[in-house]
């Protein structure tokens, strides 16, 4: 429980909801009159970036709902201890490729996974398999490789996802390093209180099956 205490004082704190809103707010609108003052310098682009912003807007309006339904069943249904064995610490070389199954299977735009890979963080994945579920949700998908599988050939398919992934893993166990130095050796940031009950998951994390012995007691 110490353990968890002196992950909780070193994590960075998090903006109130209110900041963070406030923030978003000021951000959509140096957008809107950087959008507005571009459009009068060139008056040629301006109506085709308004379209391409209405385009954008439009695509977040109807995939925003569903991905919040998503999260929500996500964060409440899957339980911390199954995603910790999996894609946790102590999940190896198998959590490596889990990840990247994980991160190929789904299809849509990557700012859907940006939630997601936040609450397998909080939920006790370890950094390199996010990073991993990240990066095979950008580059490498199953859809994907069966459309380059056609266009493209077999040969020129296996080659470049063998790469990929021989890429990916060395660049996100080397994510996980510096990430972990930075914050200090032996401190797990992402390791926070989001649900009841998160700190005794949090302790049998950390001090394994005498720690889940001593809950049930």
């Amino acid at each position: 429980m110490s353990e968890h205490k002196g992950a909780k004082e070193v994590s960075a704190p998090t903006l109130p909801l209110r900041k963070r809103i406030k923030w978003d707010v000021v951000a959509l609108a140096v957008s809107a009159v950087a959008l507005y003052g571009l459009s009068l310098i060139f008056q040629d682009k301006g109506e085709r970036a308004l379209e391409a912003s209405w385009a954008f807007f439009k695509e977040m309006a109807f995939v925003l709902p569903a991905l919040m339904i998503l999260m929500g069943l996500f964060a409440v249904w899957v339980d911390r201890r199954i995603v910790v064995r999996f894609l946790g610490k102590g999940s190896g070389t198998g959590g490596l490729f889990l990840a990247i199954i994980l991160g190929a299977l789904p299809t849509g735009p990557l700012y859907i996974a940006f939630p997601l890979a936040a609450i397998l963080l909080k939920k006790g994945a370890r950094v390199a398999n996010v990073i991993l579920f990240l990066s095979a949700w950008a580059c490498i998908k199953l859809p994907q490789e069966l459309m380059e599988l056609q266009f493209l050939g077999w040969e020129f398919m296996l080659l470049r996802l063998g790469l990929t992934v021989a890429v990916l893993i060395p660049m996100a166990l080397l994510a996980e390093f510096l990430y972990h130095r930075g914050e200090g050796e032996g401190v797990e940031p992402f390791e926070w209180d989001e649900v009841e009950g998160a700190g005794s998951d949090l302790e049998l994390q950390t001090a394994g099956p005498a720690a889940s012995d001593k809950g049930d007691r």
